[in-house]
């Protein structure tokens, strides 16, 4: 029946991986469109990731009140809804309404099932989660190019999966039982939804919690401003056709998916702090291959070296939270980080396209190195202050 659980588990992340890279892929026909503005799609994505930090700040209260299997059901059903709107809006304003209840949604999910699986499940099935992530993540796009060469429609794209989240939650309300009796057969996993929800002047103030939420907040500054503008610096510095540039780009995502489910094999071996360790050495080294002047090839595989060292980092981090933090403190803590997550996606990936319109692109190892600096300091203090360096 476990076995069961996980596989229903894997699904949601796939349903939570898939919309999120909708909104890139399909914008360009969308703003055509609408008539507006092509940097409008950053008010879009600026409201969902808003309502998801809201909705991953309040993960803890309504995780412990109403358990992870029931804020998962209610939260891929609003992403349905979401979606569906997405798929009937044919003005710029829907969107915008609808992107609202589809932050709210994927924040509330997203802490859910992180500090689920945390809890009750070993480091590999972490790993092998966000990889499930990584295959919605690439399914997305694929599904709503297929949508517009065949039906010319962008609106299908969505609707298509706004239907498959509709049939996951349909399927994850039937699997109720199976999380509630998960729950009860684990001595430890009354915490979840015994204790209290802890206040978030209270969360901040644990040994540890502002570290940790500096170095989230770092890794996810890190992977989507590569992922943002990587094909550009590869164009504009290196000199590659953006053909090839592209889908070297792209690699730096299939190395993630890839790495996590390598990843998922090595916690037989490795703890998750030598794995983050082993993580943000292999990203060191691909942004020296960057910095370095070598050939067009090294630009290349440098990104996708940084794609296969962020592999480890997210999804160790999320599962060493309740070693470091303790059980009863996890489901706060994981929504913290959830929201530093967002807020580090949603600011500096934009801050470095700033910022190289006075210092020029050419510096983008540099952010991200200094950025990996950081988050490095950051969860070495993290190590230091919860006195664990083996978890």
């Amino acid at each position: 029946m476990i076995s069961l659980l996980l596989a229903i588990i894997y699904v949601s992340f796939i349903s939570l991986g898939l919309p999120d890279s909708l909104l890139g892929s399909a914008w360009p026909v969308i703003y055509s469109e609408l008539q507006v503005p092509i940097s409008w799609s950053g008010i879009i994505f600026m409201i969902i990731s808003i309502c998801t930090v809201i909705s991953s700040l309040q993960s803890d209260r309504l995780t412990k009140r109403f358990g992870a299997g029931k804020i998962t059901a209610v939260s891929v059903v609003m992403t349905a809804f979401a979606l569906l709107g997405f798929s009937m809006s044919h003005s710029f304003w829907m969107l915008c309404v609808f992107a609202i209840p589809y932050g709210l949604g994927a924040g509330s999910v997203d802490a859910a099932l992180n500090n689920y699986v945390a809890l009750h499940f070993e480091s590999r099935h972490m790993s092998w989660l966000h990889c499930m992530w990584g295959v919605g993540a690439s399914a997305g796009p694929y599904i709503m190019s297929m949508a517009i060469s065949r039906t010319g429609s962008w609106n299908n794209g969505y609707r298509i999966i706004g239907v498959l989240q509709v049939v996951l939650s349909f399927i994850i309300l039937c699997s109720l039982p199976l999380w509630k009796k998960k729950e009860n057969g684990d001595s430890l996993a009354t915490e979840e939804t015994a204790a209290n929800p802890i206040p978030l002047k209270e969360v901040i103030r644990f040994p540890g919690a502002k570290e940790v939420m500096l170095a989230f907040f770092c890794y996810c500054a890190l992977e989507q401003t590569v992922g943002l503008w990587a094909s550009s610096y590869l164009v504009v510095y290196k000199g590659i056709s953006e053909i090839t540039a592209t889908a070297f780009a792209s690699l730096f995502f299939i190395g993630i998916t890839a790495g996590r489910a390598v990843n998922g094999f090595l916690t037989y071996k490795l703890s998750d702090t030598k794995l983050i360790h082993l993580g943000q050495g292999i990203i060191a080294a691909g942004i020296v291959m960057l910095i370095l002047p070598l050939p067009q090839w090294a630009g290349l595989l440098g990104f996708i070296l940084i794609g296969v060292g962020c592999a480890p980092v997210y999804p160790c981090i999320i599962h060493s939270t309740l070693v470091h933090f303790g059980r009863e403190k996890s489901q706060a803590m994981v929504g913290v980080q959830m929201a530093s997550a967002y807020i580090g996606t949603s600011i500096m990936p934009p801050l470095f396209g700033l910022l190289s319109n006075y210092i020029g692109i050419a510096m983008l190892p540099v952010y991200l190195f200094l950025i990996l600096a950081i988050q490095f300091i950051m969860y070495n203090r993290v190590l230091n202050v919860t006195k664990l360096e083996n978890v």
